[in-house]
């Protein structure tokens, strides 16, 4: 009888133990050290909310941490790299950066530059057909904005033959597309929070920009813009430095933010209305057991101490 009290005290403490061990949920990191670099390190807006809306405020490191602190859920606001994209005069040869720590790891953000666009390894092309990023990058922006499915009506407005090629007028696309910097106008990300999840390592990244990106482009693009599918959407895109490998990373696809900018300089009450995420592969942070854990450890270390106590006073 002894022995059988003795063995259900100890079957209870190591469930206890194991218990805690076995509830510890999931954590997620979030970038902490934010800061801003890169060589055009002055050119970047800051956006917070104000109920439903985006408000700039000013460039502070407290409201760069403060706005990078939501996730797909709940956006907080963005920080807009490389801000002055849009207008003349746009240097295309700098960059604007957004780097921190997140799971013991520096990870950086970056707007693009003309070379991350048209560099085809050993020149800067601007041609369509080339192999560079700005044509694998482009040929998917035009089947995403259903061009591709409109090229018979498009042939017709452009007076062009029933028996022209798809290449040829996504050529036109590109040249209509370049022409409008629109190149320029999708290296500006707004990043909106930057998150890792600890047990898989995977990093998300928000971006936020226009959920209907045809209300954006249609009076930009002449002719191909009244052939853009409504309510079609793209990204701009972030170029990603972590643990020594640089990807682009960009998306198609947009949940609502419940954000838009409707208030204060520059409102458009449209941006910031779309949330854009992406992910790369990250590295898990080492795990640090929470109190919890630790007690349950001792706790069943405990057991096993008073187990052996126990079998030598019975002899």
């Amino acid at each position: 009888m002894k022995m059988t009290f003795q063995k259900l005290v100890i079957g209870a403490s190591m469930a206890i133990g194991v218990g805690a061990i076995a509830t510890v949920p999931a954590q997620a990191g979030t970038l902490t050290g934010a800061t801003i670099g890169g060589t055009a390190a002055s050119d970047y807006l800051v956006y917070d909310m104000s109920g439903n809306s985006t408000v700039l405020v000013p460039n502070t490191q407290t409201n760069v941490q403060k706005v990078l602190d939501g996730n797909a859920a709940n956006p907080t606001g963005n920080v807009e790299l490389r801000a002055s994209s849009e207008q003349s005069g746009f240097d295309f040869s700098k960059n604007t950066t957004l780097t921190g720590q997140i799971g013991d790891k520096s990870i950086t953000l970056s707007s693009l530059t003309a070379t991350d666009w048209f560099s085809t390894g050993s020149v800067l092309s601007t041609s369509y057909g080339v192999n560079n990023f700005a044509n694998t990058w482009f040929n998917q922006f035009y089947d995403a904005a259903g061009l591709a499915s409109n090229e018979s009506a498009i042939k017709l407005a452009l007076n062009l033959p029933s028996f022209t090629p798809s290449s040829f007028i996504r050529q036109q696309a590109f040249n209509a597309f370049y022409g409008i910097g629109g190149f320029q106008r999708s290296s500006d990300p707004n990043i909106s929070y930057v998150n890792q999840n600890d047990t898989t390592g995977d990093i998300k990244i928000g971006l936020a920009g226009h959920y209907n990106l045809k209300d954006y482009y249609a009076p930009l693009l002449g002719s191909f813009g009244n052939f853009l599918k409504d309510g079609f959407q793209a990204s701009e895109v972030v170029k990603v430095t972590y643990n020594g490998k640089t990807d682009f990373r960009y998306s198609f696809s947009a949940t609502q933010s419940g954000l838009s900018n409707n208030s204060g300089p520059g409102a458009d009450g449209k941006s910031h209305s779309g949330n854009y995420e992406v992910t790369i592969q990250g590295i898990p942070p080492a795990a640090v057991p929470e109190p919890s854990v630790m007690l349950g450890l001792l706790g069943v270390a405990g057991v096993f101490a008073t187990q052996r106590k126990l079998k030598k006073a019975s002899i």
